[in-house]
Order: C-alpha cells, then structure tokens, then sequence
C-alpha cells in the first residue's frame, strides 16, 4: 500500500463529529461517512433526478447517481494517485449532489429566484442542509453527523466563500450554510483539504466526459463535430489510425476514453508538480496555501473552455432542451407557490415542521427543501395531481 502524503487528511486526527459517537472497530471516520452518505434517503433519490437530459427521456443518459458514481471513481483514482485520503475524497464526491433539486440545474435556477426573498437556495449549501438535519434516520441527532473534513468539503470544495474578514467573496451566502457553520464552524474562509480539491476537478472530468458522450446519444451532435474540436478531435484522430474501420460505437467510445484518460493525466501532472513545489506539511497547510493545489493544467483548462462552449451551444441550449427548460420551470415555480400558500398540501410528516415554522420565511424554507428533494418524475406526477388535477400519474410517498 502506498504511504499516505504528508498532507493527506489523517482519520486519526479528524476533528470529530458535531455529535460525539463511539470510534468504530473496523471503519475509519470517513469511511463511516461514506457509508453514510451512501444509505442515506436523498443519495437514492438521485436515481431519478436529471443530469442534462429529464430522468425519463432514456435510459441510457446519466442521472445524478450515475454522475456522482463516476465522479467518485475518479476522485478515488487521483487521490490514490496522489497519496491522499481515499474515502475522504470519495465521501465528498458522494455527496457533492445531494443538494440537488429535480430537473438539474434548471430546477436550481427557479428555486434561487423564489427563494431569493428568504434566504437564497444553492444545491451546495443544500446538501449541507439534507446530511446535517433534512436525514432523519438517526435515534441520536438529526442529518449523518458527518465528519468535519467531510461537512467542509460539501461545504467549499469549489474554494473560500468568505474573505478572511469574514465578508462573502460572492456575494450573500445561503441562509442554510451561514446557519449551521454558525453551530460547527467549517473554516469557510480558507481553501479546502486536497481531497475535497480532488473532488471539485473529478466533478469537472466526469461531466466534461459523459457530457459529450449523452450528446452523441441524443443526436444533438455527431462525431463529426467533435473532430473539430481540440482533445476530442486528436482522440477520434488516434482511434481512426489504430483501428481503421472501427464500428461507430466501438469508435465513439474509444475516442471518449482517451478524453477521459488526457483529463485525468493532466489532473495529476499538475497537481504532482504543484505539491512538490509548494511542499505543504500536512493538511491545514494545503488549506492555507491561497490557491487551488489540484487543477487542470492552463493549456488544458483552455481547451475545455472551447469544448464547454460547443456543450453550451449544441446541447445545453439546444431547442430541445430550452423547451423542456422552460415547461420544468413552471412545475417547480407551480409546487413551490402552491406549497407556500397552502402548506396543508404537504406530506403528513412535514406538519410538525410547518407548525414550528414561525414565518414566512421559514415556511418559505421548509417548502424549498421539500420541493428540493423531490425527483423529476415525483414533481410531475404531484404537479399534474395538484394543479393539472388529473389523476394519470400513480401517488407516491415522498419518504421513505
């Protein structure tokens, strides 16, 4: 087994837990987490909730449970690579979505701008929410009661959200983040540990990945386009003069493999090279050091800057895709308004949080995180039962 780096996140010295609980025998802390994450209510419901394409389009594209597996994969990969902390790094990969709500990030866009008035929504900040109280499984606490390394990496592992004074570097911060890391202070002005970094580039290799290969499956481009474009056109290149004659989806996935395969490379090339001259101590240095350690190289970074713009054009903001855009925008804008007006249209077990809800604004919150976790085709169905009044689609328990 490879010896752990020096600035690798150490279970032994994690800061612990909100809640004290007994070490475990046979697990260490962050694969306790892990575990966690894993069985926990909201990771299942990301079966059903959309990538780029809504759940129910095909069976083949990726949903937020196939995305989250692959970006664990890679992130496990590069820290292994890296000798730092697997579990750690693939806990937060896990959970990196949870936050999630239905329809992707068009969902997230609607509710950001009905919660505006009360708070803001990030999906971010929400899967904080969901593994430290929305989970209610536990006898002892409310949410996982995850580790501190873990709860930081959901937290931030996109950088520092705050300026050291402690004013926001992006503007205001979620309501739901500013409340808890009042109780369990998770460091947001710094950068995070190396492993929640190698979560936040895995995010970017798999969707930049699996992107162009839905893509493809959807006919929204061909792989014409893609010899175009620098990476992928090199890679179909490569392909071509290997195997000459290769089937269409042999040929396809070969190419995308070697994608894959340049982004991950890149990943740890620089990152080697950015450790070794920075030569952090442990891991507090790697979260004081002022910048991200793990990265894509600038070249690299420019290249899928171009690839980011043709997914943007070609598929993103494809008709196709702007119409069903649209019509989930006014599911989500429908259930949410009907929710806050008439809270009685809330599942059984949320009646005792709307009855401590004390205003508007946190039975505006309570409605989010309901609205939030449901999946794409628990929205529809309960938008065509509530407000389209029919009947077609069968009922189904919120939680279970």
């Amino acid at each position: 087994m490879t010896q752990p780096a020096p600035f690798a996140a150490d279970p032994a010295q994690s800061r612990g837990r909100l809640h004290p609980e007994v070490i475990s025998t046979f697990r260490s802390p962050f694969q306790r987490d892990r575990d966690r994450i894993i069985h926990s209510s909201a990771f299942r419901r990301l079966k059903h909730k959309t990538q780029v394409f809504i759940e129910h389009e095909g069976d083949y594209y990726r949903t937020r449970l196939t995305h989250s597996i692959e970006v664990a994969q890679v992130a496990r990969t590069l820290s292994a690579a890296l000798g730092l902390n697997t579990d750690l790094a693939e806990a937060i990969a896990l959970a990196h979505d949870l936050g999630h709500t239905p329809f992707g990030h068009t969902g997230e866009d609607a509710l950001a701008e009905l919660m505006a008035p009360y708070g803001g929504f990030d999906h971010n900040a929400q899967a904080l929410r969901i593994v430290t109280s929305l989970e209610r499984h536990y006898a002892d606490f409310d949410g996982l009661n995850l580790t501190w390394e873990t709860l930081e990496g959901i937290a931030k592992h996109n950088g520092p959200l705050v300026n050291p004074d402690g004013t926001p570097r992006k503007g205001p911060l979620p309501a739901a983040l500013v409340e808890y890391n009042a109780r369990h202070d998770l460091w947001l002005h710094t950068h995070a540990s190396a492993e929640a970094q190698v979560a936040a580039i895995a995010d970017d290799v798999a969707y930049n990945h699996h992107d162009l290969h839905d893509g493809l499956r959807s006919g929204l481009f061909t792989e014409l386009d893609l010899m175009a474009l620098p990476i992928t056109g090199p890679a179909f290149a490569e392909v071509d003069r290997l195997y000459p004659g290769l089937d269409r989806m042999r040929r396809r996935h070969e190419a995308l493999r070697r994608v894959f395969g340049v982004m991950v490379e890149d990943v740890i090339l620089v990152a080697q090279t950015r450790l070794q001259a920075a030569q952090p101590v442990d891991a507090d240095a790697v979260r004081h050091l002022g910048t991200t350690i793990i990265r894509f190289s600038d070249r690299l970074f420019r290249e899928l800057k171009v690839i980011r713009q043709f997914l943007f054009t070609r598929m993103y903001r494809a008709p196709s895709v702007v119409r069903m855009r649209a019509e989930v925008t006014e599911v989500v804008r429908d259930l949410f308004t009907l929710f806050l007006r008439a809270p009685e249209h809330l599942p059984d077990e949320w009646r005792d949080d709307v009855a401590r809800a004390g205003d508007e604004r946190a039975l505006a919150r309570i409605v989010a995180d309901y609205v939030a976790g449901m999946t794409d085709r628990f929205a529809l169905q309960e938008h065509a039962r509530l407000i389209e009044g029919s009947t077609a689609w069968p009922q189904a328990p919120y939680r279970d």
